[in-house]
């Protein structure tokens, strides 16, 4: 179980370290690197060829601005790829959640909402979970659990109203 996680800028680490936690938590095996599209498209482009054949399941890419990391990352393998915009900018992440989710025709980019590194991370789980059984499992426990926490909530509501 591997997966990789490609971010533009070290200024990105903090937006998607929560999402290393998380895959590394479930036992996932995480690649780390900062390659820019625009500044180290050939350390990126090896890296990509890296991860086509090294077992690597899906790719998660995070980039601010034009952000053209997952768009660039998806035109190099058929991977399943993440993008998960970032904001730091003037338009604070709207810039690079239109450049991630508008990809042409033939080349996808799952994406994520601005700084959504964990979700990136629970769906990138997700795609895992249709090989790998124990993440299946794991993901439906944390389900319940999750369940659960909402419907004591709920209830402590309803007390306080009543």
């Amino acid at each position: 179980m591997r997966t990789a996680i490609i971010m533009g800028s070290t200024s990105d680490l903090s937006k998607v370290e929560p999402a290393v936690e998380i895959l590394k938590n479930y036992g996932v095996k995480v690649d780390v690197r900062c390659l820019s599209a625009h500044r180290a498209h050939a350390g990126l482009s090896a890296f990509i060829e890296e991860a086509n054949g090294n077992g690597t399941e899906v790719i998660i890419a995070a980039a601010g601005m034009a952000a053209a990391l997952p768009g660039v990352v998806a035109s190099q393998t058929v991977l399943p790829v993440i993008g998960v915009p970032l904001s730091g900018s003037v338009l604070d992440g709207t810039d690079a959640l239109l450049s991630i989710v508008q990809m042409p025709p033939g080349i996808p980019v799952a994406t994520v909402a601005i700084n959504g590194s964990k979700n990136a991370a629970y769906l990138a789980l997700q795609i895992m979970a249709v090989k790998h059984e124990e993440i299946k499992k794991r993901l439906l426990a944390d389900r319940e659990d999750m369940e659960r926490v909402a419907m004591k909530a709920n209830e402590e509501v309803i007390k306080k109203f009543q």
